[in-house]
């Protein structure tokens, strides 16, 4: 059991931690490998010896950098290879070479294949954030970003440092802990106070030179003993079996904000409601793409009518005119880059100033990016008000790693800008601690419903949304919509955006009472 209150952050190892790509990984290093050795072997008439999984794999490769990794099996077998330049083609037999190959044949895997992730360890991270605790995801691979986008996990963590990162900062590989304390510096934790959870026993070594709080080893296929030998506080098989201290309730246990709406309506009583809501997947269902979430129209009307009677505005990720351009109800308040941008009906617009500073920095990113990358094509660098996203969706996976380390080498250039990403998009932001429940009281602030007159509800269904249900404890009510359990700070749960307006519909009458 992790108690949430003796610690700020967990940091997951990527392979074999979040995802399935160690055996991805260790497949295709034989695959690379046994074709280099046979070919050696019949050069110098000696006999070929494979590659090994359990063996060599965990012993020299596994937790390594590729080209650590390389060099350090090479060397065990005592092979001698001239290091060559990084533009190197797969087919050289240099270091660099051999590096290329294995990994144009890991990128190929993962794109025909896809990633398997563990199930576990992403019930492990939604509940780590509910209970208030920063997440970050380490990995020695330049490939993390597009595993990440690949299993749709982009999204759950904070801080996320990588293969491209280590090389930018002159980061060592495990099992020194330096790409640890990078997480934990990114985190702005202390040490002492984070979690880290790693297979690998270079990894387990690494979080205990880096004097964590808490070293947790997995060993899926064995070798606990040697794990705990090496500095592991415990050892589990599968993240399932750890829990976090004061686990909140499931969305499966949660009651019905329509079954219960008469529960609800008691605690309305003669308060007047004020109903914020995130877009995506809440008022519009998911789509494949940002660009294809329409509003429905029943939806639409719902809501227009509802913001006739009653203050209602929309807090989300996206950018203020996007957001608006899709719901178009101009009787309604919009908040967009998680309320940094406020805009409603009679022209009113309010930029929170914690944001405005950051204006300058971001037009001289911005610059920057566009001339390191206007050439690669399919890249589009978007300007919005307070962030710059760089997206990469239509680019060949082949150049992601080189755009990253601009990315990577901008932010390091300008410290009041921090590096996050999403589905198929590193952005740089503000350097500042802002989310949607910190927003959503800023815009009942703005709105002059901070009164004990107003009761305020917030409906979402992200994890970023989850500090909104937090901030409303005891203030007012979050409802989460979700059609699997998952745990949560909301209150009541809806199932789907119909479930969503047909609450608002419920809720209607008590706002017309109001007017």
């Amino acid at each position: 059991m992790i108690p949430a209150g003796s610690f700020d952050a967990i940091i997951f190892d990527l392979d074999g931690v979040v995802t399935d790509t160690a055996s991805v990984h260790a497949a295709v290093w034989k695959r690379m490998f046994d074709d280099f050795l046979s070919r050696q072997a019949a050069r110098e008439g000696i006999a070929f010896r494979p590659f090994e999984i359990e063996t060599d794999y965990r012993s020299y490769v596994d937790g390594k950098s590729r080209l650590d990794g390389l060099r350090s099996f090479l060397e065990s077998r005592r092979i001698t290879l001239p290091e060559g330049r990084p533009e190197d083609p797969p087919e050289a037999e240099t270091i660099q070479g051999l590096a290329q190959r294995k990994n144009s044949d890991f990128l190929k895997q993962i794109r025909e294949k896809g990633v398997k992730v563990y199930g576990a360890t992403v019930d492990l991270i939604r509940r780590a954030k509910k209970h208030g605790l920063k997440t970050a995801v380490i990995s020695s691979s330049k490939s993390c970003a597009l595993i990440l986008d690949s299993a749709n996990l982009a999204d759950f963590f904070d801080v996320r440092v990588d293969g491209v990162d280590a090389e930018l900062l002159g980061i060592p590989g495990k099992p020194a802990p330096d790409i640890f304390l990078e997480a934990a510096r990114q985190l702005q934790v202390k040490p002492e106070r984070a979690v880290v959870i790693e297979d690998a026993l270079s990894g387990v070594r690494a979080g205990r030179a880096g004097k964590f709080g808490l070293v947790i080893g997995i060993a899926r296929t064995g070798g606990r003993e040697v794990l705990q030998d090496n500095g592991a506080d415990a050892v589990v098989a599968d993240l399932s079996e750890v829990s976090i201290a004061g686990d909140l309730e499931t969305a499966e246990s949660l009651p019905s904000a329509l079954k219960n709406f008469e529960s609800i309506s008691r605690q309305v009583g003669e308060k007047r409601p004020a109903v914020f809501l995130d877009y995506d997947g809440t008022l519009s269902p998911i789509a494949e793409t940002p660009d294809r979430a329409v509003l429905p129209e029943d939806i639409r009307r719902a809501v227009t009518e509802f913001s006739r009677h009653c203050p209602v505005g929309i807090i989300s990720g996206r950018d203020l005119r996007d957001v608006r351009d899709k719901v178009r109800i101009d009787s309604m308040v919009y908040a967009g880059s998680h309320g940094f941008d406020i805009a409603g009906p009679g022209g009113m617009q309010v930029a929170i100033a914690v944001g405005e500073k950051f204006l300058p920095v971001l037009d001289q990113a911005e610059k920057e990016l566009s001339r390191k990358l206007a050439s690669i094509p399919g890249l589009l660098v978007e300007r919005k008000k307070f962030a710059i996203a760089v997206h990469y969706r239509q680019v060949d996976p082949e150049r992601v790693e080189g755009i990253e380390k601009v990315v990577d080498e901008v932010a390091d250039r300008h410290p009041d800008l921090r590096k996050s990403y999403g589905k198929k998009i590193f952005e740089l932001q503000p350097r500042v601690d802002w989310h949607k429940g910190k927003a959503l009281f800023s815009l009942l602030r703005v709105l002059h419903l901070s009164g004990p007159d107003v009761l305020p509800f917030y409906i979402g269904d992200d994890v970023t949304d989850e500090d909104a249900f937090r901030a409303l404890q005891g203030r007012g009510i979050g409802i989460v919509v979700r059609d699997q359990p998952q745990e949560t700070a909301a209150a009541y749960s809806l199932k789907n955006p119909d479930e969503v307006r047909e609450f608002l519909l419920r809720l209607l009458p008590f706002c017309r009472r109001s007017t």
